[in-house]
């Protein structure tokens, strides 16, 4: 019964690196919600330094959006709340745009991956409107060595949803002789003030480079909030595969 996640991501660069292209495929469930959605993106990317490139993306595409309404039971004697009358199915399209600043060793973006504010239900009651909610993601971390064989990776992520708590994920990898990394997560989220955070999550982290196209990634994700009698856990799973290896210069691992 916990939400599942499935996602298929494509990326590739084009006319000397100059512009990139990419696809993103996914399909969403929790409960009695289903949504699956494909999105093609395109970035412009332009040189800021010897070695910083600044890259301009924008994305379109669409999704399908599925509540099982009349599957949720809502009183003990199942009464009929008009808000939960009939099931809903529709087509969302949306479109999102970013900025990313990045070069072989660190990194900084932005994004804000929908924009438009479809509306979910048709059911309004007062100021009540089911609605795609913003969310802006802000994204930084950089790659320093510490010896010949071992080079330390943090990262950040800040989460904002537009009537949702602010959230924080900060991460950290250690790289070995740039094959096996190993690595932690915390996930906290404001709760009432800007000062007082709770705890979401604590995470596990593992990535093999098997081969030079080749890598696999493994995830534990514990609970740590009042969900954890529910949700005490999740595990993810990563598999990437580059194509065309040797045909041109390319930096490996890929450490963004």
């Amino acid at each position: 019964g916990a939400p599942q996640t499935a996602t298929f991501t494509a990326d590739m660069p084009l006319n000397r690196e100059r512009v990139g292209v990419g696809l993103q495929l996914y399909g969403d469930k929790a409960g009695v919600i289903q949504e699956a959605g494909a999105f093609a993106s395109y970035a412009f990317r332009i040189k800021v330094g010897t070695k910083s490139t600044l890259a301009l993306g924008l994305q379109a595409g669409a999704s399908s959006y599925q509540a099982n309404l009349l599957e949720v039971r809502t009183s003990p004697d199942n009464q009929i709340d008009p808000a939960f009358a009939s099931n809903i199915s529709k087509i969302l399209p949306n479109f999102g745009t970013g900025i990313y600043l990045s070069n072989d060793k660190a990194y900084l973006g932005l994004s804000v991956p929908r924009l438009i504010k479809n509306r979910l239900s048709e059911y309004n009651v007062g100021d009540y409107r089911s609605v795609q909610a913003r969310h802006a993601y802000l994204a930084a971390g950089f790659v320093v060595g510490l010896s010949p064989v071992v080079k330390m990776k943090p990262s950040m992520l800040v989460k904002y949803a537009e009537g949702a708590p602010l959230g924080f994920d900060g991460n950290i990898n250690f790289w070995f002789a740039d094959r096996i990394a190993l690595g932690a997560s915390i996930r906290r989220n404001q709760f009432s003030t800007w000062s007082t955070y709770t705890t979401d999550a604590l995470v596990g982290m593992l990535e093999v480079q098997l081969t030079d196209q080749f890598r696999f990634g493994y995830a534990y994700d514990r609970t740590m909030n009042g969900l954890q009698s529910v949700a005490p856990s999740s595990h993810e799973i990563m598999i990437r595969y580059e194509f065309g290896f040797g045909r041109s210069r390319i930096l490996t691992p890929r450490y963004f």
